[in-house]
């Protein structure tokens, strides 16, 4: 019963979760917000997008939380101002670029302020670019002054699995110098080691002053994970993997069809019995 829980914070991932596939925000979503405002539960957001992908999103949820963008690489205020940031150590920005072009992936690099790409017409750019609302910054090559600034790597690749096999290679040549994980299923993120939606949860623990046991997480893909594991209670979206939906506390219903809203209700708000 969400009345036994006590959820003081739902921390939401956005694309696969808190938006459709065509990145809208539905009525029933931004009702649920309302209710979760009026109920004074927080909402807060996180997203492997830059904080101003995000920025179309802060009005229609009332947010008054930091905004987590970049998994945790950078956090602002709601007016976008920066709060903290973690950029990740060059040689190894270098070293993983390097690893995703030689997987055969695509490689962006985002700062806190471009997102650079070498291919305009590359798969994927327009799509992003329209999601988050601004274009990227065409570079011939990423220089040593581009990675002196990253905050997020990005390799990108229509086979899927080819994306999860750079991710385990990612994973076991960066160690604990980043954290590589699939934010969708064609984009693999690489971020500073604290740049992780675990942490997330516990620097939005600290700031509000919610213990990590009164926050709710819900996500869809291998990288909320790290956040249902450091989370009080965790859901999946219908439309994660089995392997995802096997690390959360409980499942709701699909992206397409407001599994968002419907797991407010049903596990977090305290008035409606779950």
């Amino acid at each position: 019963m969400s009345g036994q829980r006590d959820i003081r914070l739902l921390l939401a991932d956005v694309d696969g979760t808190l938006v459709t596939e065509d990145k809208v925000l539905t009525e029933a979503a931004q009702a649920v917000a309302r209710e979760l405002h009026h109920a004074g539960i927080a909402l807060a957001i996180t997203s492997g997008r830059p904080p101003r992908g995000m920025r179309m999103l802060i009005e229609p949820l009332a947010l008054q939380t930091p905004v987590a963008g970049f998994n945790g690489g950078v956090f602002v205020n709601p007016d976008l101002s920066v709060i903290q940031s973690h950029t990740l150590d060059p040689a190894t920005a270098k070293q993983a670029v390097q690893l995703i072009l030689d997987q055969g992936l695509d490689a962006w690099v985002y700062t806190e302020t471009e997102w650079l790409i070498r291919d305009k017409n590359a798969p994927h750019v327009a799509r992003e670019a329209w999601t988050v609302k601004f274009d990227a910054k065409i570079v011939a090559s990423f220089t040593d002054a581009h990675l002196a600034h990253a905050v997020k790597i990005v390799g990108v690749s229509d086979d899927r699995d080819l994306v999860a096999a750079c991710e385990t290679a990612a994973q076991q040549a960066l160690g604990e110098k980043a954290s590589a994980e699939r934010s969708q299923p064609y984009y693999l993120d690489v971020t500073h080691p604290q740049a992780n939606k675990g942490t997330v949860v516990t620097t939005l623990s600290k700031r509000l002053n919610i213990p990590p046991e009164q926050i709710a997480t819900i996500g869809d893909m291998p990288n909320d994970v790290p956040m249902f594991r450091k989370s009080g209670f965790s859901i999946a979206m219908g439309n994660s993997s089995d392997a995802v939906k096997a690390q959360a506390s409980a499942v709701t219903d699909s992206h397409e069809n407001d599994g968002f809203a419907k797991a407010a209700r049903k596990f977090v708000l305290r008035s409606v019995a779950g």
